[in-house]
């Protein structure tokens, strides 16, 4: 019945865009002017050539850089807050964030689910003890030609496999204009920012485009442990990006980007939420630190905290993010029907991070934890992650290459493209993690720690990752009329991955006294059958593979009966690579996922007195062999907390619809719409055994059958309105508008009770004002103001109440508000 009524509201919004395309037609035939359709200047690459939107069999969703700016959009997370279909998993902060499109998401150690591209290449790729890499660097989103969110997989054309879709993000190129601007920022929590970008036509063949964008902005989170910062989440970036675009013959062009950003932070904190109080429940195990969770509960509610208020125990946490890519493509038009293009890129990934992985403030206490002076009541880690101190928990470098032929045949009734496409990705040196568990240390790198409880490890993560993608595609759509169209595409695409890993553990007495063995408890075993005692890591040495390769394909028909709609259909198959991660014994890779996508879908395009578009999509998904986190519990007195592992969990069904609309009602009045309905289910989920020998008790997966997927609310609904007041230009330009987001409740994990792993519905309220060309002058002054009516929302929880019997969670970022003043130059 549920799918019968998908069906029927399906065809009723491609019967209503349909009919709203002929009508407007008819409508424009009386007089409007065909060039008026507010279609006309967006222009997307969602196949690898520029075409306008309307023109593309793909759901998506379009932003240009003035609802960028209108938005205040400055990372992933704010991104994801206003695009239907596109969420984020922050369970380890903002900043390290992964895209989820149509509830495919991505987990802890796991390839992306979607791709982000800049300028065509995949971001740097990385992979540590926590997401790394793989997305969007700080800065971002400056003096950009457009973002584009591509929704369901794309695996024919981009050259890194994925199941969920892929996130485009196309930088301005060198014009011909000598032009620019200076923009400064400032707002609540002490923001301050400024950013600059120069267009230097140097001469008519040779261009070039700077970008530079600083920013600093206090945390929220305000931290009332007395030890380390005063707050947490905050934001303190530098990006500079340079575009380079040399006319090297009128046929031939060279475009050099190179992109660059730091960013050096106190990291997130979480927020404690509730703790087990039934004695019963938390007399053994690690819930024995259930006790010090209700304490400091206790003392939360003491100070009348509210939801921006954390007790975090760390005394020098911190983010640190490097990312630099050097993008250099050269298109050769060979012949009127012939364009060969080569796209090289080389980037480098760096993360040092120090950080409490749960939001505790813990103590040695007696009861339960029968500690004594002069330990007792001093501050004790539960999880902590941290990289040495000279150290990255993650450092590679990344090498693409992909050769391209694009062409025309038959009388141009024959569009093909076809190409090949290389990926490498290797260690600047070893990922290094310190993984501090129930334990107080001084000084993690000189082993200064004891552990009056007996049961409490300092895990030294040693690893390295290589990755190796190789692939051949080719994609071609006949025009059987002028009004029909049919198109296939074939991918064959090779992973493979090998990792190296030299994981030893720490064990400590009460006095300090360190004992080392080898953290693989299950390949190395000491002459009892215990954990192996080493001097040298070496003796840990350990390497893992994970190769995998797959087709990829896409078929789909196209009818346009007006030059103003578009109805296709298509069929898809999607691909994500298989994993390793060494924490996880026994259970240190997974293998690839896959999905058959079905796409029903309409795009009108309207004109007349109300201009604009209207854009629908109907899709139904088989997702086979997913990979979903589980929550891995570990034995009493193993030195283990539990982790967060990755498993590949049966079969799940994913079906819903995507409407994207832009409408201008005369020349001052804009609306933008948008809505998906979102309908998921866990069909089937089938648990590894771990072995008898294992450190690690139990597997919990996120989901089981019945389950929605993560991250994947049913209904989310995005609008935005903006009124151009009319005005003589002596006096410049006069703009206000806002947006409002809803986003139905959604799952964040089926590990832990439903009251903490179902974050709660949404609305989201956000504001503008702008002043363009203030009476005629070259200076611009606007303000912003999101999340504007303060909602308290959570986005993240920590799964941490089977295995520690207490429970955190992630917030979401509070109201923000500044002011901007540009000056512009050349325009």
């Amino acid at each position: 019945m549920r799918l019968k009524a998908h069906l029927g509201l399906s065809a009723a919004l491609l019967a209503f865009v349909s009919t709203t395309a002929q009508a407007q037609e008819t409508g424009a035939n009386g007089g409007a002017d065909a060039t008026t359709a507010a279609t006309d200047d967006i222009i997307v690459t969602a196949q690898r050539v520029s075409q306008s939107l309307q023109d593309v069999p793909i759901s998506i969703t379009v932003y240009d850089q003035s609802q960028l700016d209108n938005k205040n959009i400055v990372s992933a997370s704010d991104l994801a807050t206003y695009t239907p279909s596109l969420s984020v998993n922050q369970r380890f902060g903002p900043e390290k964030s992964g895209f989820a499109i149509r509830g495919f998401v991505q987990d802890a150690g796991t390839a992306p689910s979607v791709a982000v591209y800049l300028a065509d290449v995949p971001a740097p790729r990385a992979q540590g003890q926590t997401p790394s890499g793989n997305s969007l660097g700080p800065g971002a989103f400056v003096d950009l030609a457009n973002v584009q969110v591509l929704k369901g997989p794309q695996g024919t054309l981009f050259g890194r496999a994925t199941t969920g879709g892929a996130v485009l993000v196309v930088p301005r190129k060198p014009t011909d204009n000598l032009e620019g601007y200076v923009e400064g920022s400032v707002g609540n929590y002490d923001l301050r920012r400024i950013q600059a970008v120069a267009n230097l036509p140097l001469a008519d063949t040779f261009k070039v485009r700077m970008m530079v964008d600083r920013y600093k902005r206090d945390g929220y989170m305000e931290n009332h442990s007395g030890i380390g910062p005063k707050a947490y989440n905050d934001s303190d970036y530098i990006a500079a990006r340079l575009g380079v675009l040399a006319d090297l013959t009128p046929s031939l062009e060279n475009y050099t980007l190179a992109s660059y950003s730091y960013s050096h932070t106190n990291g997130y904190a979480s927020r404690l939420v509730g703790c087990v109080t039934d004695p019963a429940l938390r007399s053994t195990g690690q819930a024995r630190w259930a006790p010090n969770g209700c304490n400091q509960i206790a003392r939360q509610d003491a100070r009348g905290d509210g939801l921006l208020d954390v007790e975090v125990s760390n005394p020098d946490p911190k983010q640190q993010l490097r990312q630099m890519q050097f993008i250099n493509t050269t298109t050769w038009q060979a012949t009127d029907t012939l364009v060969v293009k080569n796209i090289a890129s080389y980037s480098d990934f760096r993360e040092r991070s120090d950080f409490n992985l749960n939001g505790d403030n813990f103590v040695y206490t007696s009861p339960p934890l029968s500690v004594t002076s002069p330990l007792l009541g001093q501050q004790v880690s539960y999880t902590t992650v941290a990289a040495p101190k000279n150290g990255y928990n993650s450092n590679q470098w990344t090498f693409t290459e992909e050769f391209q032929l694009q062409g025309h045949a038959f009388d141009r009734k024959l569009d093909w493209q076809a190409g090949a496409y290389l990926e490498k990705s290797g260690p600047n040196g070893w990922n290094r993690t310190f993984s501090q568990v129930f334990l107080r240390c001084t000084d993690r790198d000189a082993l200064r720690c004891v552990d009056p409880l007996g049961i409490g490890s300092l895990a030294d993560n040693v690893t390295q990752f290589r990755f190796s993608t190789y692939a051949a595609y080719g994609q071609g759509t006949f025009n059987l009329t002028d009004t029909l169209s049919i198109t296939g595409g074939l991918r064959y695409t090779i992973d493979k991955q090998k990792g190296i890993g030299e994981a030893t553990r720490y064990r400590f007495s009460a006095a300090g006294l360190a004992t080392r063995t080898c953290n693989d408890s299950l390949r190395f075993k000491g002459p009892t059958g215990a954990a192996l005692v080493v001097t040298d890591r070496v003796q840990c040495h350990n390497e893992i593979s994970q190769n995998s390769k797959r087709p990829t394909w896409l078929a789909g028909i196209d009818f346009k009966p007006s030059p103003d709609l578009l109805l296709y259909a298509k069929y898809s198959r999607g691909y994500r690579p298989g994993g390793i991660n060494f924490s996880n014994l026994g259970l240190e890779t997974w293998e690839p996922e896959t999905v058959d996508a079905y796409e029903l879908g309409a795009k009108a395009t309207l004109r007349g007195a109300v201009r604009g578009y209207v854009s629908v999509a109907a899709f139904y998904n088989n997702f086979r062999d997913q990979q979903i986190s589980a929550t891995i519990i570990g034995k009493p007195n193993s030195g283990v907390s539990g982790a967060a592992g990755v498993i590949n969990a049966g079969k799940s069904r994913i079906q819903g619809v995507e409407f994207d609309s832009s409408f201008r009602f005369f020349d001052s009045l804009k609306l933008d719409l948008g809505y998906t309905y979102l309908d998921t289910k866990v069909i089937s989920v089938e648990t590894p055994t771990l072995p008898a020998d294992s450190p690690f008790a139990s597997i919990t997966p996120s989901s089981a059958p019945g389950d929605p997927l993560a991250l994947s609310p049913k209904h989310r609904l995005s609008a935005s309105l903006h009124y151009t007041v009319p005005l003589d230009e002596s006096v410049g330009e006069i703009a206000f508008g806002g947006s409002y987001t809803y986003t139905s409740k959604q799952v964040a994990s089926l590990a832990t009770p439903t009251r903490f792993g179902v974050l709660g519905a949404t609305n989201l309220v956000s504001a503008d004002i702008s002043w363009t060309n203030i009476m005629a002058s070259n200076i611009d002054l606007s303000a912003f103001a999101s999340n504007l009516t303060s909602e308290h929302y959570f986005v993240g929880v920590g799964n941490t109440w089977t295995s520690g019997g207490f429970e955190n969670q992630l917030v979401g970022q509070p109201r923000m508000y500044g002011l901007r003043l540009r000056v512009n130059f050349g325009r």
